[in-house]
């Protein structure tokens, strides 16, 4: 096959090479890390040595991090009503979410449905500080999800703002920061966030492996999803997954080191993009693209008036162009974005949005692979309206 561009880094980041090795080093290994033997006590410094460069990644104690099966594990362990602090023991009501979080927020974890309200974004994709104060009001207690970053337009949500209403009211919390972590920086206690959510595999570490992070040891969860065993602190039933690990924690090494230059390369060459795309087809729509708001420096979501979503995923992948409509969770169907219907947007545009996601191995000839695409479907679609229109 002839070379290809791999532009879909939101879905999932290739392996760093640091993580490749990790694992496979840590494959070698026969130890369960919960044996007192030799063996076991070399897994276990796996382990915990992947615990300290991952609560590194965002200024947490190593102490408060719990490692899951993935992202959505982690989200749906930290939604419950049954969340504990010291001062806190009764169970809360109601679960507040913005309504453009990721489908494993949205679907509310362990809330009853008629606990969880979705709360409403701008027109400029950020969560409308109003509301929450709002909602938050008549609810105090309430546990609040709200993700950093959003996984389709990359806009920035203002946590830190957020974080200080609800606390102010006695509620907690959640951060689902699987998208932003590496990407900007991203700290706990700057945020704000009492819990944070992470995957492995967004940064370069392997599949299957995920953590929540608290920003306090006494927010205890008194209900584990996964009972049986006293692994992960009592609160996660079930043999550490040593390898994935061992390659999360060294995936969160290299993004902690290389962020401030990963966010430049990145940036440059989405900006770059952004321009000629806009060049070639005015008429086309990037999302965010505003100064007033902040983007994840690796992200554009677009979309042009006539151009349907799947024929320019199809379009691109046979000229050698790996892009995305938007989140990867759909079980390869390309569906309507409930992102830009939260923010107002068209539906022919919802129906056309292209998400192009980039990352630390991407090159200037990645891009010009894209726009030479883009070109190439531009064109057939305004020739095919001309001909209509004669």
């Amino acid at each position: 096959m002839s070379a290809r561009s791999y532009l879909d880094w939101n879905a999932t980041a290739p392996m760093r090479e640091e993580a490749k090795a990790a694992l496979t080093a840590a494959l070698s290994l026969a130890g369960n890390p919960s044996s007192v033997h030799a063996e076991g006590r070399a897994a276990r410094v796996l382990v915990e040595t992947a615990r300290e460069q991952i609560a590194a990644l965002v200024g947490a104690l190593s102490g408060n991090v719990l490692f899951t099966s993935s992202g959505t594990e982690a989200n749906v362990l930290a939604l419950t009503p049954a969340i504990e602090t010291a001062d806190e023991k009764r169970p809360r009501s109601r679960l507040f979410l913005s309504a453009i979080e990721h489908a494993s927020v949205r679907a509310g974890g362990r809330f009853p449905r008629e606990a969880i309200e979705e709360l409403p974004v701008r027109p400029d994709g950020r969560l409308d500080l109003a509301a929450i104060a709002a909602a938050i009001a008549k609810s105090p207690r309430a546990l609040v999800s709200l993700m950093l970053a959003n996984n389709e337009t990359g806009i920035i949500q203002p946590v830190a703002e957020a974080a200080a209403t609800v606390h102010a009211a006695g509620g907690l919390i959640h951060v689902d920061a699987v998208q932003a972590v590496g990407r900007i920086p991203c700290d706990i206690e700057a945020l704000g966030a009492d819990l944070i959510t992470l995957s492995a595999h967004k940064i370069g570490g392997a599949k299957g492996v995920g953590a929540l992070i608290r920003a306090r040891e006494d927010i205890h969860f008194p209900e584990p999803l996964i009972r049986g065993g006293g692994q992960e602190r009592g609160l996660r039933a079930g043999t550490e997954n040593v390898p994935g690990i061992a390659a999360f924690g060294a995936a969160a090494a290299e993004a902690l080191a290389r962020c401030e230059s990963e966010i430049a390369h990145t940036a440059a060459l989405r900006n770059r993009l952004e321009a000629a795309l806009l060049a070639s087809t005015p008429n086309a729509v990037v999302f965010g693209r505003n100064d007033s708001v902040e983007r994840l420096p690796n992200t554009t979501l677009f979309a042009l008036p006539g151009i349907k979503a799947e024929t320019a995923i199809i379009a691109f992948d046979l000229e050698g162009v790996a892009v995305s409509s938007g989140a990867a969770c759909s079980s390869g169907k390309v569906q309507p974005s409930h992102v830009l219907a939260a923010m107002g947007v068209s539906g022919p545009l919802q129906r056309g949005a292209v998400r192009v996601s980039l990352g630390w191995n991407t090159t200037a000839v990645d891009v010009e692979r894209f726009l030479t695409a883009w070109t190439k479907l531009a064109t057939a679609l305004s020739k095919e309206q001309q001909g209509i229109a004669a």
